[in-house]
């Protein structure tokens, strides 16, 4: 049995659909009755869509808006058609509930709280597609919620059971906070001008490295010039020292044998004289 704790605008989740770009839709969750209503919203597909947030508190009489934003897409779906699915339980909560306190367990039906469940189906719109007005706004238009009826489409939902499940293959999990919302699917999602930058820093890191090789190539060669200039000028040196060894040495050796010849040339002399 129905009991609309929660009035959910619009009744299904649209994106204006484009190849590699990523779509939004704003859900307006309304409390029109003065208690607290814990809502927690559930997806098939949860590392296609990201939402925000998908836990919170609806005050009484107030509103809380969560958004769904589909990851860019690489293809596109048979004439659009979208299986798809989201599910928003809702509970009622003593005051002071806080989103910490929200977990899986509240929104057991037979734990004696009130609780409800409510199936959005995704709608897809072509680009060309438009309103009356042939305008396009950024995200698909969303009109504020006036008396709202909450549609019975539980029908194009069929394939989930009452806890969420897919009667496929398909099993939904919630999408738990915000980390959570950036998990996609690395073929599915392509950040260019992120990796284009993160490429332009490495090439800027590589250049800076190469110029500082370049000037260290640049001052070892001057070293080297500077050593071999060196070397030979020791070269030159030692030679010359080896030169004047040379002569230091002959000039050191004749004057003795000046004395020798002069020596016996007296001693011949001397000789002759006493004969």
């Amino acid at each position: 049995m129905a009991t609309d704790l929660l009035l959910i605008h619009p009744s299904d989740i649209t994106f204006r659909f484009e190849l590699k770009k990523q779509s939004s839709c704003v859900v307006r969750l309304a409390n029109h009755a003065s208690h607290h209503v814990a809502f927690k919203v559930k997806t098939t597909s949860p590392k296609k869509y990201c939402v925000r947030p998908t836990v919170g508190i609806v005050q009484p009489h107030g509103t809380c808006d969560f958004t769904v934003t589909m990851q860019a897409q690489r293809t596109a779906p048979p004439d659009f058609n979208c299986k798809d699915k989201f599910l928003v339980q809702s509970a009622v909560v003593p005051a002071g509930t806080t989103e910490d306190d929200i977990s899986s367990d509240l929104f057991v039906k037979d734990s004696g709280r009130l609780v409800e469940e409510k199936k959005l189906r995704v709608v897809l719109i072509g680009p060309s597609s438009s309103p009356e007005n042939g305008d396009f706004s950024q995200d698909p238009p969303i009109q504020m919620p006036s008396p709202i009826t909450v549609e019975k489409s539980l029908e194009m939902a069929q394939g989930l059971e009452e806890d969420g499940t897919d009667k496929g293959t398909v099993v939904p999990r919630p999408v738990e906070k915000e980390g959570d919302m950036k998990q996609v699917n690395g073929n599915e999602k392509l950040s260019f001008p992120k990796d284009f930058k993160e490429l332009e820093s490495r090439l800027s890191i590589m250049d800076a490295k190469l110029r500082e090789a370049e000037g260290t190539i640049a001052k070892l060669n001057e070293e080297k010039r500077r050593n071999t200039r060196e070397k030979n000028l020791l070269k030159q040196e030692l030679e010359m020292m080896k030169k004047k060894m040379k002569i230091k040495r002959a000039q050191e050796g004749f004057p003795f044998l000046f004395v020798c010849v002069v020596s016996l040339v007296s001693m011949a002399v001397g000789y002759y004289i006493h004969a």
